[in-house]
């Protein structure tokens, strides 16, 4: 009787686990549909920073300021897809050759030195995720992954990923971005600029106060090269 009891009551729990992890996907299934239509306001990832940033200064907001796909430089959106993710317009969410080649890398190195990561996955950790490393939040971000891939189209994919990522120290999207490290506006961001900011992603708060690291300058080098090549929605 013990052993049934028990074991009904780990089936309820697990039911219920289960319950809520529905939940939580039809939620956040509902904000990817109406995003075809609506601008996100924020993100998960924006919200966690904004915290971080207030715990030293209570009146810190973040910048940010959305602006249209049209009101994107074309550099700026040649040099992401440049250094981010190369194939964005040809894989439906996932770049398994590029995974692969991190993983080796990663092996070889013995540490996490590349992520593999496309736009699309990296949309879908800044939307709805923490910036914790977890096997149940790359489970996650894969399945938010497919769920933008089905419902928006690459244009608003890489639309919304323009303006939410981070570039800085609560610097958020490419207006702000722009404003912040140029003084001009993300519509007027020329090639060599473009190709800076697109290189300081993997670690914008870094990048942010060492804007001169010999890391970044090759980086943007190799991107400038690379833009003229980069296939773009």
């Amino acid at each position: 009787m013990a052993q049934r009891s028990i074991a009904g009551w780990a089936g309820r729990i697990l039911l219920g686990i289960f319950a809520l992890f529905l939940l939580w996907n039809l939620w956040i299934f509902a904000h990817v549909l109406a995003w075809k239509w609506i601008n996100p306001s924020a993100t998960s990832f924006m919200r966690e920073q904004l915290s971080q940033i207030q715990k030293e200064n209570p009146e810190a907001v973040l910048r940010h300021q959305w602006v249209d796909y049209t009101h994107i430089s074309p550099n700026l959106k040649r040099a992401l897809v440049a250094s981010e993710d190369a194939k964005f317009l040809d894989h439906e969410g996932f770049d398994w050759e590029g995974m692969q080649i991190a993983w080796e890398k990663n092996i070889k190195k013995g540490r996490i030195v590349a992520g593999g990561s496309t736009i699309s996955q990296q949309l879908a950790k800044n939307l709805f995720l923490s910036s914790a490393r977890s096997p149940f939040r790359k489970a996650e971000e894969a399945i938010i992954t497919v769920m933008l891939e089905a419902i928006l189209d690459k244009q608003r994919i890489f639309e919304i990923y323009l303006n939410v990522i981070e570039w800085g120290n609560g610097v958020f999207g490419a207006e702000a971005a722009a404003r912040y490290y140029y003084k001009t506006s993300a519509a007027r961001l020329g090639a060599s600029q473009s190709a800076k900011l697109a290189s300081m992603v993997t670690n914008p708060r870094y990048f942010d106060k060492n804007r001169s690291d010999r890391k970044l300058m090759r980086k943007t080098s190799i991107v400038l090269r690379r833009m003229p090549y980069a296939d773009i929605p």
